[in-house]
């Protein structure tokens, strides 16, 4: 099999990347694009040998990355968002191929935030700092130290961005690498190896190993010399990783999705309402801080579901690379039939389907929206991660709120009103780990990013991400001066 592939005219390396060089693996599996299902190329398939020599390497690079002072850091971090910067296009078009989001976000969205990943956190260490403190006349000073080795295990829905919202802060806090990228999506990984090499960081720092979590996510995740994990994923795959990495009592960071809500009540301006309703579909709903669930007050259900009807229907669905597509494909024909499993259980149970409730051609689900659903019912209990929403309605504030916090979840939460005193008083009873009044999906790297609950464990997020990439010391020194006895 070839190391290359070309991909949209881009060229893509599939072997491994450990410790500055490619590695080839004896078996390989087959990269699909969901967007005509035809294979894209064959890809190393990670073993246990491959997992083990990218530990090997990160932890042999590590304690010239953690002497490394802050200012160099930085400095490479910020080249590597140059090179990101100059191959944009080629980096869109790759992961369009790869996962199915639109071509037109990445170019306009995802892609630039991925460079910003690299320069937010570059800057950030660069201001990273806690005053001293006088503790009855002893002075504390603390200090981010670099942990060590860490796997990073990222999703297929955003690929790179999410990648690099790990990797960018454990480079940033002194700590190497080894990226496991989902099966699913590996391509823009492999490019990512590159630009970073041609950056100039040091051989070692960052490592990728490609292949099936099922076959080598023990292996990466049970290591006793990795020092953080972090994953963004299932809650069943969580519950595996956290239990591998008990052994070495080995931190964690989770990010587990959710089953946001998106409360809409009568004194909303119900055009934004439905504006924001609609941008649910973002992605064909495969991201996790969808509202998938829709609240609306009994008085204005009827006007906001005939508005939102009309805005939804207007989506075009189709290529993603088409620059008038707004909802492209599933991803894989097994999310494709989770996804219609959902609904077709739910419509056997008695919801009705307002839009939607069905396949298109190849592996594009049609936007649905399902109503008449019990609060108790596995479509408004469960992530369904497709563009799948239900509508319910309530007559109080109190029933709003607790319909919302009435599931396992809790990563993320949604309200329109019009009303400031109420968008104080419910935010401030949602359970959930970000909040948004009258908008959607405003993120700034310096805020807690994470979920309650089921939803996972940890923040990260400006020195939120420093505080689980680095050991913290407090160093306390005595008030007495010096005194030399030799």
């Amino acid at each position: 099999m070839p190391d290359k592939i070309v991909v949209a005219g881009v060229s893509v390396d599939t072997r491994h990347w450990i410790g500055g060089e490619r590695v080839a693996s004896a078996e390989m599996f087959t990269d699909h694009s969901p967007i005509d299902g035809k294979p894209i190329g064959e890809i190393s398939r990670g073993t246990p040998t491959e997992a083990a020599a990218a530990v090997a390497a990160a932890k042999a690079a590590f304690p010239g990355w953690a002497a490394t002072s802050r200012a160099e850091r930085a400095r490479i971090l910020h080249a590597v968002a140059d090179g990101v910067e100059k191959r944009l296009e080629e980096l869109a078009i790759v992961e369009t191929t790869d996962n199915g989001a639109l071509l037109r976000s990445h170019r306009r969205g995802v892609m630039p935030r991925v460079a910003h990943n690299f320069r937010f956190f570059a800057d950030w260490l660069l201001t990273l700092g806690h005053e001293d403190f006088e503790t009855r006349g002893h002075t504390n000073h603390v200090s981010w130290d670099p942990a060590g080795p860490c796997v990073l295990i990222t999703p297929w829905n955003a690929p790179l961005m999410l990648a690099t919202w790990k990797v960018a802060p454990a480079l940033a806090a002194g700590n190497t690498v080894v990226l496991k990228p989902a099966e699913w999506s590996p391509l823009t990984a492999s490019l990512l190896a590159d630009i970073a090499a041609e950056a100039g960081l040091p051989a070692g720092v960052l490592n990728v190993v490609q292949g099936y979590g099922s076959e080598i996510g023990d292996a990466l995740t049970a290591h006793p010399d990795v020092r953080r994990i972090s994953f963004t994923g299932s809650v069943p795959t969580a519950r595996r990783i956290a239990a591998s990495a008990a052994a070495n009592l080995t931190p964690l960071s989770l990010e587990l999705g959710g089953k946001s809500p998106l409360l809409v009540f009568a004194d909303a301006d119900l055009d934004r309402a439905v504006d924001l309703a609609v941008e649910q579909y973002d992605n064909a709903g495969q991201v996790c801080l969808a509202a998938t669930r829709f609240l609306v007050e009994e008085s204005v259900a009827q006007e906001f579901t005939r508005r939102f009807v009309e805005k939804a229907t207007a989506l075009v669905q189709g290529d993603p690379r088409d620059e008038g597509t707004d909802i492209g494909p599933t991803i894989h024909p097994r999310q494709l039939e989770k996804i219609d499993g959902f609904v077709q259980r739910a419509l056997a149970a008695g919801a009705r389907a307002v839009i939607g409730g069905h396949r298109r051609d190849g592996r594009y689900y049609a936007p649905t929206l399902l109503t008449d659903v019990a609060q108790d019912a596995e479509i408004v209990q469960e992530e369904v991660f497709g563009p799948v929403l239900t509508l319910q309605t309530f007559a109080t504030e109190d029933e709003a709120v607790r319909l919302a916090d009435d599931t396992r979840f809790g990563l993320a939460a949604t309200l329109v009103t019009g009303d400031p005193e109420r968008a104080e008083r419910v935010s401030a009873r949602l359970v959930a780990g970000t909040v948004w009044v009258n908008c959607f999906f405003v993120r700034d790297l310096q805020a807690p990013f994470g979920g309650s609950r089921h939803s996972g464990v940890g923040r990260e997020g400006g020195t939120w991400s420093f505080d689980f990439y680095c050991d913290l010391r407090n160093t306390v020194t005595a008030p007495t001066g010096w005194t030399n006895h030799g």
